[in-house]
């Protein structure tokens, strides 16, 4: 119970009572044990339970200087505590005495206080309002013209707390007698501007820039002395109050970029009558020596554009600026991150293990906010700018440019490689935007740049690996004649040899660098694959981790490049046994393993029928090992690293894709099944998505087939072995994907709509007897009842799913997506529902009259192939089984049919043309007629070669 103590005149504090606080006050926090630590609480709260409390607090923080500041800060810290909790239950006059006490506090000498004060006073704006204070923003002002700087200051903190928890009360009509404090107060605070102190210069610069998006109409009126201010600051000798104008681009500081980037990124056009000097005042800023400042104004010239200011404007100062983002991309002299790659003979360092931050992506640096990093960000920023310049005004940045960028390339003396790598980069940068200017030159540029590859500094290596990359494109292009074949075998050659490099930062930007090369290449590589396969597999045991990730990258572009080129004896003994060498040095818990299977998907996955069988049984079983071990560990810990059976079933999902029957006694003799079970089930959405696509592709694979094999009473013959295995548990798969596809129709495209209807497919299709066991239609709706829980549900199905994924509004099959779901997925849907009505049309047919115009939707936006081909068999069955349903969906069904190229297949060519025969017979002459004359031209034109 709080305790009211009568009092007679003003509240003054009770010098006992006062003296107990403070000595209590510090008491919290310091090291004492658990039981003294409490005992204070308590006696504390004692206190607290008085109805004046508060007031003994406001006095310490406000009045009390003989106090340490740090207690006055413990009683501040619980005064702002109190009053946000029980503040309108003070009594009216202990919060009239708080508040002067508050207001009293912000003219203190000590910033700590001030700031304690004026956090305080906007909690009490917050719970009491404006209106049950109405002489706050008076005593505010008075503050703000008193001369005063600790006044200035507290009450420009007290505001900017006021401005960031109510917002809206600085910017109100009702806040201040009709009257909108804000306009008043800016006023007040643009000649802060001026004041003598750099921090108030720093606090009224503060506060403005908050104000900038929202542009009240005191800051538009004003706009010109703002921007006046703006540029006398731009000279302003406190680094601090120059980073709150770099507003252009979001820096390590808080307050960086706060001001001008949301000028040009909101009201571009106060700044555009000015625009001359804000250019100068970004180029005076952009070379600041204080990085910080430099990085915040870099960031200007890309916000230039966004705001789709004409580019015009900035031409003129194209000399100046180009020179002045160089410079910037030139590593510092004082740069400590250079001590491990300025070198003067190449630091062999490839031995040498990965560090933590070495695993991260090579950014130029972190976001951290630190002097070391801002170097680093500076650098990339100024590139990212030059490649926005190099993109809007192209060839004519290089009149000037060049010429400084051909001097960096020729300066000699170790004491200019800094200047020599900044060029390279460059050169790299504006590849693409100024190609038409460069173009011309490329030979003369490519000449210059791979001498560089083995110049003794490790970043000059580097950087012209990467400027090498960016001209993959061109260098390809040049390659049809002679002389530019040869220059592209020297640049291949020159980057295969820097694979090798003894230095990892080198050997990582060749690794990449490459695979640029290989994509732009494809088929060229084909006469020099032995030896480009020789030198990526040579140093694959040499590499650490992150090199690893890169190296392997370049061999799964590789593949993808060449693609049968690689189906030969010689390629896959040079490729396959150091990729095993390597998976076998590693733990089946190791993280960089999964960088070896991911390349192993890749290259099967790629290549088809490539003839690696002697690797397959020892793959396969690598991967069914690793599946078990990560399903022991999740059992024990739920939570563990799902990545490696994620990868290990898409590995599988691409080896049963390339060998097809060549994988079905490997299959048979593997607990692959039980394993796939778990997976269906797994609590891992993308295990659950792995685990459905190698069910859909398992039950595609052919083998001969006997019964020591299946235990099927059967003479050896050519059948589906994979599903036949699997059959013992299809009710549960069953169960499991109708369980995934209601968790994900309106997510990400599921494999369980494919793959175990596949199963419906071929082994209806192949084998009467599991037919009869698991596929007729109650069989098939176990899942489905199960899911439900529901006896009348028994059909729901991909028919009822079709009614989620197939929108009733045809113009939104049109899109990408169709209530939140891709397009792949309905793609899915209905390939899948054609599959089904083929084999099982008396379980399809009930629903057709739901979902047939948007499945002929769906499949008029379906690319030709094998899987469409699938579910036209299925929608001609259809047809026929439903002819009402058809008619009335007829322009639908025609557009589906013409949206074929050409249909291969002889047998669904003929059960096409039956279909539109049928047509024909329902509707009379004359009807016939008029339907093909409403018919889109385009339509009509491709349907007539299957009205013959």
């Amino acid at each position: 119970m709080r305790r009211t103590i009568t009092r007679l005149g003003p509240w003054q504090p009770h010098a006992e009572r006062l003296n107990q606080i403070i000595l209590l006050l510090p008491l919290d926090n310091l090291p004492f044990s658990t039981v003294i630590r409490t005992q204070i609480r308590m006696h504390l709260l004692h206190f607290s339970l008085f109805d004046d409390f508060n007031n003994y607090l406001a006095f310490i923080l406000s009045r009390a200087k003989d106090v340490p500041v740090e207690i006055r800060k413990v009683a501040g810290l619980l005064l702002k505590n109190g009053l946000m909790a029980v503040y309108n239950l003070i009594e009216p006059e202990h919060q009239q005495y708080i508040k002067l006490q508050l207001l009293y506090g912000l003219g203190e000498a000590d910033q700590h206080i001030r700031s304690t004060c004026g956090t305080t006073i906007s909690n009490v704006v917050q719970q009491g309002g404006i209106l049950g204070w109405p002489e706050l923003f008076h005593t505010l002002l008075h503050f703000l013209n008193s001369g005063d700087p600790n006044r200035n200051g507290g009450a420009m903190d007290a505001l900017s707390k006021i401005s960031e928890n109510t917002p809206e009360l600085l910017d109100s009509d009702d806040a201040w007698s009709g009257q909108r404090p804000i306009n008043i107060f800016l006023l007040e605070l643009f000649e802060f501007f001026h004041s003598p102190h750099a921090n108030l210069r720093k606090l009224s610069l503060r506060f403005v820039n908050k104000y900038i998006i929202s542009m009240p109409s005191g800051l538009y009126t004003s706009k010109n002395k703002y921007l006046d201010g703006l540029f006398l600051l731009a000279n302003e000798p406190d680094a601090a109050v120059r980073k709150l104008l770099n507003a252009f681009f979001p820096g390590p500081n808080d307050q960086v970029c706060t001001a001008l980037l949301q000028l040009v990124e909101f009201h571009p056009s106060v700044l555009e009558p000015r625009l001359k000097d804000v250019i100068e005042c970004m180029l005076q800023l952009n070379k600041d020596k204080n990085d910080v400042v430099a990085l915040g104004a870099c960031g200007f010239w890309s916000k230039y554009w966004d705001a789709q200011i004409p580019s015009e404007n900035l031409r003129e100062y194209l000399p100046r600026l180009t020179l002045i983002l160089l410079s910037n991309m030139a590593y510092p002299n004082d740069d400590d991150l250079l001590a491990d790659a300025e070198v003067i003979d190449a630091k062999e360092d490839e031995s040498i293990p990965d560090r933590y931050q070495d695993l991260k992506p090579q950014l130029p640096c972190s976001d951290e906010d630190d002097d070391t990093c801002t170097i680093c960000n500076l650098r990339k920023c100024s590139a990212s700018a030059l490649d926005v310049l190099s993109n809007v005004f192209g060839a004519k940045i290089l009149l000037t440019f060049m010429p400084i960028i051909e001097a960096n390339l020729s300066a000699t003396g170790d004491e200019a490689w800094r200047e020599k790598e900044a060029a390279v980069l460059a050169l790299g940068v504006i590849a693409r935007g100024c190609i038409n200017g460069l173009y011309p030159r490329l030979s003369e540029i490519v000449a210059s740049l791979i001498p560089l590859l083995d110049h003794k500094f490790t970043l000059i290596r580097s950087t012209s690996c990467w400027t090498l990359s960016q001209f993959s494109k061109y260098i390809v292009q040049d390659s049809g004649n002679k002389k530019g074949y040869e220059q592209f075998d020297m640049v291949l050659t020159a980057l295969l040899q820097r694979i090798s490099d003894t230095n990892k930062l080198v050997q990582g930007a060749a690794c990449s660098a490459l695979a640029i090369l290989e994509e732009e290449a494809a088929e060229k590589l084909a006469p020099r694959l032995k030896e480009i396969l020789q030198h990526l597999m040579h140093p694959l045991g040499e590499y650490q981790k992150r090199n690893l990730r890169i190296i392997c990258d370049a061999i799964g572009t590789l593949v993808d490049a060449v693609g049968e080129e690689l189906d030969q004896p010689v390629y896959v003994e040079i490729l396959i046994p150091p990729l095993i060498q390597k998976w076998q040095n590693f733990s089946i818990f190791d993280k960089d393993l999964l960088t070896l299977i991911e390349c192993f998907t890749s290259i099967v996955q790629a290549l088809g029928g490539i003839e690696f069988s002697q690797f397959t049984e020892h793959l396969f079983s690598r991967c069914i090992t690793m599946i078990e071990a990560q399903q022991r560990l999740a059992k024990a810990h739920p939570f563990s690293d799902k990545d490696f059976i994620t990868c290990s079933l898409d590995f599988l999902s691409g080896l049963t894709g390339c060998f097809d029957s060549g994988i079905e006694s490997l299959v048979l003799q593997s607990n692959l099944r039980d394993m796939l079970v778990k997976c269906c089930r797994d609590g891992s959405p993308d295990v659950r998505q792995s685990a459905f696509g190698l069910l859909g592709d398992l039950a595609r694979v052919k083998g001969f087939r006997g019964h020591e094999a299946c235990n099927i009473n059967k003479p050896r013959a050519w059948a589906l072995v994979c599903p036949i295995y699997l059959h013992p548990r299809v009710p549960e798969f069953l169960y499991l994907a109708v369980k995934q596809l209601v968790r994900t129709h309106f997510g990400i495209p599921d494999l369980s709509l494919p793959c175990l209807f596949y199963y419906v497919v071929y082994v209806h299709a192949e084998d009467s007897q599991v037919r009869e066991n698991h596929f007729n239609s109650k069989q098939c709706m176990l899942g489905y009842r199960r899911a439900s829980r529901s006896g009348s549900s028994r059909n729901f199905s991909i028919c009822h799913n079709s009614d989620l994924v197939f929108d009733s509004n045809p113009s939104s099959i049109r899109g990408y997506s169709i209530f939140g779901v891709e397009k792949s997925m309905v793609e899915n849907s209905a390939i899948t529902l054609g599959r089904l009505a083929f084999v099982c049309p008396d379980l399809v047919s009930p629903h057709m009259e739901k979902c047939m115009q948007s499945w002929c939707i769906s499949l008029s936006t379906t690319r030709d192939g094998i899987e469409k081909e699938d579910a036209f068999k299925g929608l001609c069955v259809m047809v026929k089984a439903n002819p009402s349903v058809a008619q009335s969906s007829l322009v639908y069904v025609c557009k589906a049919i013409a949206s074929w190229k050409k249909i291969w297949s002889t047998e669904l060519n003929t059960e096409v043309c039956k279909v539109m025969h049928d047509y024909q017979q329902m509707l009379t002459n004359e009807a016939w007629d008029k339907f093909m004359s409403d018919l889109d031209p385009l339509v009509k034109t491709n349907i007539a070669k299957y009205l013959v």
